[in-house]
């Protein structure tokens, strides 16, 4: 077997986690997802994670493995920590790379899991050629990964690039960071909920029927009566016809579309990729955001920034850009 032919790519969500073990080549040998919230300390999601991966590692040979990739929230790539992530189910700085390296054996690099995105999409998916872009991560908060001149921006403390994190609405809804009105309160899976959640509670329920298939009219989603609003339903509930979950997407996508004019205005990227749960709805979320990124935009910038879904799954996308950082 070829020596160093394969890296570890890892990514840390608020809800899950995700591993792979990659070839150069950029082919997934070995995958599967766990969990985030199931452990408690980072010491015991570390000693989980290295239980799942072992038996992998040892069927190389850890002779093979270059070394591992980490996307996390928060991630500092200059120092290996991971500091003051508020998705995460543990708070403060969390010394991850060294905490990985003790426990593997191997050399860790990590960065801020939408970087690791970044990076999938410029290697493998809808980035590939571009030199100048950016990826926003529609995920239980909202991430960004800059890419100017072919190279991630990092800034001088390894945090640059927090798009998830500026003010979308002034005096706005609460944000875990501790601050009012960030973006990710808004455009990410968590805040298109509390946006279908205010909207239930000023609706009139009474006035939710509308005609479906058979001779009966039908409640368009079940997610307006059971309580459990989730971003899935709410796109289940937009497929399906029911307006006011159109509306919620279309509110979602203003809020969103707005803060893109203004990263353009920063960075001028060729285009914008968009990734995550919240992504997959389409449509939806894609021509409000575009419409209301033109409507903001400033007149040079005007009709030159393409909105792009992922060109990479969503299981592999994070998974890649994290393994090619071990390289």
């Amino acid at each position: 077997m070829q020596s160093k032919s394969f890296s570890i790519g890892i990514d840390i969500g608020g809800t899950n986690t995700a591993y792979g073990i990659v070839n150069r080549r950029g082919e997934i040998q070995e995958q599967d997802r766990f969990h985030t919230t199931d452990y408690n300390t980072p010491e015991k999601f570390v000693a989980a994670l290295y239980a799942k991966l072992a038996p992998h590692i040892a069927q190389l040979d850890q002779e093979a493995i270059n070394g591992i990739g980490v996307g996390a929230p928060n991630a500092n790539y200059y120092t290996g920590e991971v500091r003051l992530a508020p998705n995460l189910p543990w708070r403060g700085v969390i010394p991850l790379r060294h905490l990985l390296e003790e426990a593997f054996g191997l050399p860790v690099t990590i960065t801020n899991d939408a970087n690791a995105t970044a990076i999938g999409e410029m290697t493998y998916g809808s980035a590939r050629g571009m030199r100048d872009f950016l990826v926003v991560t529609l995920g239980t908060g909202v991430g960004s990964g800059f890419v100017a001149n072919g190279q991630l921006i990092y800034g001088h403390d390894g945090f640059a690039g927090e798009l998830g994190h500026i003010i979308a609405v002034r005096d706005g809804r609460p944000c875990g960071c501790g601050r009012n009105g960030c973006l990710e309160t808004y455009a990410s899976a968590t805040g298109i909920v509390k946006t279908a959640k205010a909207y239930l509670e000023q609706a009139d329920q009474d006035q939710v029927q509308i005609e479906g298939p058979g001779t009966e009219d039908w409640l368009i989603p079940v997610w307006r009566n059971t309580g459990e609003v989730s971003s899935s339903g709410i796109h289940k509930a937009a497929l399906a016809g029911d307006p006011a979950a159109a509306e919620i997407f279309e509110f979602t996508g203003k809020i969103l579309g707005q803060a893109l004019a203004d990263a353009v205005a920063i960075t001028s990227p060729e285009a914008i990729i968009l990734f995550g749960g919240l992504a997959k709805a389409g449509d939806f979320i894609l021509k409000p955001t575009k419409l209301h990124m033109e409507k903001n935009m400033l007149a040079v910038f005007q009709n030159k920034i393409d909105i792009v879904p992922s060109g990479l799954s969503e299981r592999d996308a994070a998974i890649l850009g994290a393994a090619a950082l071990a390289w």
